[in-house]
């Protein structure tokens, strides 16, 4: 039936309005550092079952396929890629990028993330007012474990497995002053999303395996460069334009149900 038809149609116009609102999203963050883009996986509905495959007919003949009519198309999740972002120079000391697998992890409230810890591939750090390593965003979250760089450092480096070391007026040798700490998940994908470029731990994502940069799979860590976003802009202006195209053709099928409806409604007269 016609209704049917209708049904179907706004159930496809809300899944790509969602997938709209995603790649929109992408193309948004495309200059945030660190940031992981996203897609939208979708399943379709129930299915009214007019005829079973395999019944058999008056002579013994089987039928050899079903008679089945769906009901439409929903959003079943959207799924982020963790693909690491190529990486970009910068020439800032506190600038550090994870070339890998894992997590900084930075201090938030309790009620935010449940455990007060949260993980960010960005690493554009800089310091507070009291020499704490803290990310360069609009909240300034500290980095756990806390680093502080001495006010006297004259450079800052950070090795592969995650020392930071300074440079102190008269020493000719660098000195450590805190150790990077990351994190890592079975099932990164899973993690939920907070904003502020940061992820929480959820019971898809696993808890966090902590260590040393370098160690047990985990990426190596180094200054003077940002992990860039990984959104590819071609790919999202192409499914961009696929999504305006299935929408049109969504809006097609409600025009279409909507004439065999006043088709059927002038029958009588």
């Amino acid at each position: 039936m016609a209704i049917l038809s209708l049904n179907s149609a706004a159930s496809g116009l809300k899944a790509l309005n969602t997938q709209l609102d995603v790649i929109s999203n992408n193309l948004a963050n495309i200059n945030t550092a660190g940031f992981k883009s996203s897609r939208v996986n979708f399943q379709d509905l129930m299915y009214i079952e007019k005829q079973q495959p395999g019944v058999e007919s008056a002579n013994g003949d089987q039928r050899p396929t079903g008679l089945y009519v769906g009901l439409g198309v929903r959003v079943s999740g959207t799924q982020q890629t963790f693909q690491q972002g190529s990486p970009e120079p910068t020439g800032n000391e506190l600038d550090f990028m994870i070339d890998g697998r894992g997590f900084f992890q930075v201090a938030v409230e309790n009620d935010l993330t449940g455990s007060g810890i949260a993980y960010t591939r960005a690493g554009n750090f800089t310091l507070n007012a009291n020499g704490d390593l803290v990310l360069a965003n609009s909240v300034g979250r500290l980095i756990e474990p806390n680093i502080n760089i001495p006010p006297s450092a004259t450079s800052v480096d950070v090795t592969a497995d995650g020392r930071v070391n300074v440079l102190l007026p008269g020493e000719t040798e660098p000195q450590e002053v805190g150790q990077i700490i990351l994190a890592d998940f079975v099932n990164p994908a899973g993690l939920r999303q907070i904003g502020e470029n940061l992820w929480a731990e959820s019971a898809a994502s696993g808890p966090p395996i902590e260590g040393e940069p370098a160690t047990e799979g985990r990426g190596r860590t180094t200054n003077n460069m940002l992990e860039r976003s990984n959104v590819d802009p071609t790919r999202e202006l192409i499914g961009l334009i696929l999504t305006q195209r299935a929408f049109e053709m969504n809006s097609q099928s409600i025009r279409a149900a909507d004439e065999a409806l006043q088709t059927i409604s002038q029958l009588r007269r």
